[in-house]
């Protein structure tokens, strides 16, 4: 009998050391933590590995291992003490109903500095019920459901080969944050998601979106108010609303949006190609600046290269008042393929604060479509071009006076 009891003693040493080891390597397996694959919730298994892999001095890994959980709404605060990484391995689903999520974000990170969301896995936000009951097109007061992902104040950190799946609004909503990358990420929705941007930037610096495959029924990215240094590569959109600059202009003392790079991208089926978007009537002036798209195919896409300055969805705004966002220091360089309605090329722009150094270079967009060969149509700007123009761009001087 002791010698039973001292081997049970023994295997079980040992088995605390291998835990304890594991930890002091800087793994930290949830499993460990009491999650369980299946019905229940594993947030507070993650939340406990968390605490400890934060107060770690050196670079520490929480893994999420293969199998489907359960998992409600999670904030993973700041600071931590060392590098830190979030490899989700399974799939991780949110609650059906949206009424139970208290916060505007199902996953979010928040004052974290070196940070990685790596692995294998998916983000299920289960999104379709709350489609149905998204009326914002009907109120602009309505209420905004949970975001998959959100990062406010995060700096220095890489997403990279995760997937988010029907989030029940945007998929990713970056705030306030420095030196991002995201890296074959994947973003997948139906194109009748209502409300999904894939990614929203607002107020972030250095923020770049490299080999990924964007899938929604929003903007695949959209780059706010405030937002500096943002570059999209090599990233494949649609369905979607397109890559947008903006919307911009709604809202009281927002910030200038300044040094954008959409390049080596490519389009399929979205509503809208790449484009720079103003609210008419703004509140107060703002500037957006040095935005260069290129290198971009289209295929089927509606309205390819758009500046709008009179963007006002669903009647929300006074259109007759003009925006007062400058626009200036744009170029639209080799943008070929197909365009699924007839302007091809829209450069409307404010009537009380025009557009300036506008570049259009070697455009081939064609339409076969009723109406005739594909047209562009342009308001209070004056560009400059060089190379091939598919259609011709802006050739009636008094639409573009």
């Amino acid at each position: 009998m002791a010698k039973e009891f001292s081997t049970i003693t023994a295997i079980s040493l040992l088995l605390l050391l291998a835990q304890t080891t594991e930890a002091q390597s800087g793994v930290f397996d949830v499993t460990k933590y009491g999650a369980k694959a299946g019905n229940t919730d594993i947030s507070q298994a993650i939340l406990s590995a968390w605490k400890e892999a934060c107060a770690s001095t050196s670079a520490s890994k929480i893994v999420v291992p293969a199998g489907t959980y359960l998992m409600n709404e999670m904030t993973l605060q700041g600071p931590c003490k060392g590098p830190l990484e979030l490899q989700i391995q399974g799939t991780l689903k949110a609650p059906d109903d949206p009424s139970q999520f208290k916060q505007a974000g199902w996953l979010t990170v928040e004052r974290v500095d070196q940070f990685t969301l790596s692995g294998t896995g998916t983000l299920d936000g289960q999104g379709p019920t709350a489609w149905t009951q998204n009326h914002c097109d009907k109120n602009p007061e309505c209420k905004q459901f949970a975001m998959n992902m959100r990062f406010n104040s995060v700096t220095n950190s890489v997403v990279r080969n995760i997937t988010s799946l029907d989030s029940k609004n945007f998929h990713v909503n970056l705030l306030g944050c420095k030196n991002m990358t995201f890296d074959h990420f994947t973003i997948t929705a139906p194109e009748n998601s209502v409300n999904t941007d894939g990614i929203h930037i607002g107020r972030s610096s250095g923020i770049n979106i490299i080999d990924s495959n964007i899938k929604t029924g929003d903007d695949c990215v959209s780059v706010g108010h405030g937002s500096q240094q943002i570059t999209v590569e090599r990233v494949t959109c649609g369905p979607g609303h397109g890559i947008s600059v903006g919307s911009l202009g709604r809202y009281k003392n927002e910030q200038p949006v300044s040094g954008v790079t959409v390049k080596n991208c490519t389009l399929i089926n979205t509503s809208n190609g790449v484009r720079v978007k103003t609210w008419p009537a703004s509140p107060a002036a703002g500037t957006a600046a040095d935005m260069h798209f290129e290198d971009i195919i289209m295929n089927n896409v509606g309205n390819p290269v758009v500046i709008d300055q009179e963007y006002c969805p669903y009647n929300q705004c006074t259109s007759k008042e003009p925006s007062l966002v400058k626009i200036s220091n744009v170029s639209f360089k080799n943008i070929r393929g197909t365009s699924s309605t007839r302007v091809a090329v829209k450069l409307v722009c404010s009537k009380g604060n025009p557009c300036e150094n506008v570049e259009i270079g070697d455009i081939d967009l064609s339409y076969s479509g009723a109406g005739g060969p594909a047209t562009s149509q342009c308001a209070n700007i004056k560009p400059t071009f060089s190379g091939k123009q598919n259609p011709p761009t802006c050739v009636n001087s008094a639409q573009s006076s």
